[in-house]
């Protein structure tokens, strides 16, 4: 079994790309991950989409297989070529793989690094497969083993301290292009999802009051007294005329269509500040001199040039990747190996039991002797398989380790789909790796 991610990412897949290949609705997910299981030598898969990046993370039994598999199927359907395919994105196999998802998960690989929202929205994307039945046990180890070391990474670095997020480097940004006359402006925020709460909340700590449009207006309206009375509430339907009063727009709605168009811009004798946190856009291409546009790439530079600290801690939290990645893998050798070896050692009980009483019933052995010769034959079998037991322990580690477990599984026809990997997870310290 193979661990595979497929990575279109603000590093290397354009904005316009990424709202192409996007996922907008959990029928078009559904809709794709069951495609993929579907191929046999695909076992799990799930889907990490969001504004910044669209990731499909596999368990598999071919890496090849599955990369060409994963391209064709979103070619056909984004109507993006393959050849295209391959130059916006990256791949990841194996232990690779693992690093990134677990730099993911601890948003090391986030476009403002320290954003606390992806391990959340990781979490949601598996438990999104696993309840529709396209991902299980072994997708579950490695986001689970990948959220301990997000924790890790809180814990002993300084990465998340003052959690940033788009948002909050949007706020940051509109703020130091207004300098002081920020404090006092009206900003019109649309949208209540978690992007437009974080603008809003951002806004009222430097003193901006804040018009807030949703279509749930009862929604809106919870928001707004959970946080300040300096907030007033209208429907989205009155958005051109929010937009054409004041300077500042943040914009973060889940539309699949711009809710901004040019026949909705008025000509205002001042300058405006917009920005769109939105994929896919909310905010149609608008040439207008008075209007400056900043999207969620164009926010990228200003969160790395405003977050040294980060990029500083991000080198401590890259060592603790690297150091979870060699443990799960570990664990996860630890998890395939004993369960073999459990299974070496039952067939051999079948096959004592079965021959003593075979033995017994031709007169070969007594009765009375049954018990002391299935010891003594046990022990024999065990003394017999104990070099055995540590050389296979011991060869896990190689690369070619997964490789033996199934060879020596098809060999003897053991299966361990069906058992509790659970039980041997603190057993692998003395079993396997440091004996």
């Amino acid at each position: 079994m193979y661990y595979q991610a497929i990575s279109f990412n603000y590093k290397n897949c354009s904005l316009e790309n990424r709202e192409i290949l996007g996922f907008g609705s959990n029928e078009d997910k559904r809709d794709f991950l069951e495609k993929l299981v579907n191929f046999d030598f695909i076992h799990e898969a799930f889907i990490v989409s969001t504004c910044n990046r669209i990731e499909i993370i596999t368990a598999n039994k071919n890496n090849f297989a599955t990369y060409h598999t994963i391209l064709g199927t979103m070619s056909e359907r984004s109507g993006i070529n393959f050849h295209q395919l391959k130059e916006m994105m990256k791949s990841y196999d194996d232990k690779d793989a693992v690093r990134h998802v677990f730099s993911v998960i601890s948003s090391l690989d986030s476009l403002v690094v320290g954003e606390s929202q992806i391990t959340g929205q990781v979490k949601e994307a598996f438990k999104f497969s696993y309840e529709n039945k396209t991902a299980g046990k072994k997708l579950n180890r490695l986001v689970s083993y990948g959220v301990k070391c997000a924790a890790q990474i809180r814990k002993d670095t300084q990465i998340s301290a003052n959690p940033i997020s788009i948002a909050s480097v949007a706020v940051s940004q509109a703020s130091e292009v207004l300098d002081d006359t920020i404090a006092g402006m009206t900003a019109v925020v649309v949208g209540t999802g978690e992007m437009g709460i974080l603008a809003t909340k951002h806004l009222i700590r430097i003193g901006c009051d804040v018009v807030l449009l949703s279509r749930d207006i009862e929604k809106a309206k919870k928001i707004a007294s959970e946080i300040s009375e300096n907030i007033k509430v209208a429907q989205i339907e009155q958005l051109e005329k929010y937009m054409n009063r004041y300077r500042l727009l943040f914009t973060a709605t889940a539309s699949p269509s711009t809710v901004i168009t040019k026949e909705m811009v008025s000509e205002c004798d001042f300058q405006r500040l917009w920005f769109d946190m939105a994929i896919p856009r909310d905010i149609e291409d608008i040439i207008d001199d008075r209007i400056t546009i900043y999207r969620i790439d164009d926010l990228q530079n200003i969160s790395n040039s405003n977050h040294a600290l980060r990029e500083e801690q991000a080198l401590v939290a890259t060592e603790l990747v690297e150091k979870y990645e060699e443990d799960f893998f570990k664990w996860l050798q630890a998890l395939s190996i004993e369960p073999v070896i459990k299974g070496l050692r039952e067939q051999a009980k079948e096959a004592i039991c079965s021959e003593l009483k075979r033995a017994i019933s031709k007169g070969f052995v007594s009765g009375a002797e049954e018990e002391n010769m299935k010891k003594m034959a046990t022990q024999m079998f065990n003394k017999f398989l104990h070099n055995s037991t540590q050389n296979m322990r011991q060869s896990i580690k190689d690369k070619d380790g997964a490789s033996l477990i199934e060879a020596i599984q098809n060999i003897f026809e053991i299966n361990t789909d069906n058992i509790d990997a659970k039980q041997y997870k603190n057993e692998h310290h003395t079993k396997g790796y440091e004996s």
